[in-house]
């Protein structure tokens, strides 16, 4: 099984119209354009399955700012009143990838839900780096990180979870949770499980896909529109440069087989902010300075899609 639901089934063709975009926001900060048509990527990740552990580098996250439930059936987490700022009125749904305590409840999250055009395991644990530190961590900490920072700057910003349940959620429901809050914008945060020697962040766009529950016809354009800004910023934030093994080297995929994408009916991406498995990259991906530097680059994506 799969560790990740981001990691690529097949190996696909690159994407070949986004590199001068990507350089232009991630070294001119232009901000602008629609990214490359829809395509398909380079060899894909086959990263082995882990368990992931509780253990954390030393650099600790912020603590996180108190939340309050979106609605009582939901699995999601609000922040209180933002304040005035250039992203007041908008919404962001940020949904870090997996749960630290997946591992304990395999029966759970091995559940096949609809993802559309199929099915698919209700999720899975993730990845971890050769020293322990689980991916489930990592996304949990970048998203706190983001989220100071948007809400700084006005936005009303939910999580999907927030360490309050015990597994998941499920892909289906991450995506329910962002359509559910008519979300301007919403970033899945992940990082990938490959070969050492695999290097890189990429951000995976939705395909063109229609059946079952599934319809992304009105999200392909401007969720390629923020998964490029993404992109650019990043590079720029982080000095991170685009997958080597994902893309093209042009640091976007396009991907039809995941749930949180398919199920989306808003502007919707995924980062894999880096390899877990590859010593440099696990380098950069456990220390707190880097992963702000990450959060600083996708929220400046994201205000940047948002101000249009």
């Amino acid at each position: 099984m799969r560790h990740d639901e981001s990691l690529p089934p097949v190996p696909r063709r690159p994407l070949r119209l986004a590199a001068a975009a990507l350089l232009c926001l991630g070294l001119a900060g232009c901000g602008g354009g629609e990214g490359p048509g829809p395509g398909l990527a380079g060899p894909g990740a086959t990263g082995a399955t882990t368990a992931p552990s509780s253990a954390s580098p030393a650099a600790s996250s912020p603590k996180p700012t108190p939340t309050r439930t979106a609605s009582p059936s939901a699995s999601a987490s609000r922040t209180p009143d933002a304040p005035t700022g250039p992203l007041s009125g908008k919404t962001v749904v940020v949904d870090p990838g997996h749960n630290p305590t997946n591992h304990l409840h395999t029966a759970e999250i091995n559940r096949q839900v609809d993802i559309g055009t199929g099915r698919k395991e209700c999720d899975t644990t993730g990845t971890s780096t050769n020293g322990g530190y689980a991916e489930a961590e990592f996304t949990l900490d970048v998203a706190h990180r983001l989220r100071k920072l948007l809400r700084a700057q006005g936005a009303e910003v939910i999580l999907t979870y927030d360490r309050d349940r015990p597994w998941g959620p499920c892909v289906d429901e991450r995506a329910r949770i962002g359509n559910r809050e008519h979300a301007d914008a919403v970033v899945s945060i992940h990082a990938d499980g490959s070969a050492v020697g695999n290097r890189g962040f990429h951000v995976i766009l939705p395909a063109a896909v229609r059946g079952g529950g599934a319809d992304t016809s009105k999200i392909v354009e401007p969720s390629r529109d923020l998964g490029t800004r993404i992109a650019g910023l990043f590079v720029r934030s982080t000095g991170s440069s685009p997958s080597n093994y994902v893309g093209g080297k042009t640091g976007l995929d396009v991907r039809k087989d995941l749930g949180g994408l398919n199920l989306s009916t808003v502007p919707k991406v995924f980062i894999e902010c880096g390899n877990m498995r590859d010593p440099k990259d696990a380098a950069l991906l456990t220390s707190g300075g880097w992963r702000q530097k990450a959060a600083q680059g996708i929220a400046d994506g994201i205000s940047s899609y948002l101000k249009g």
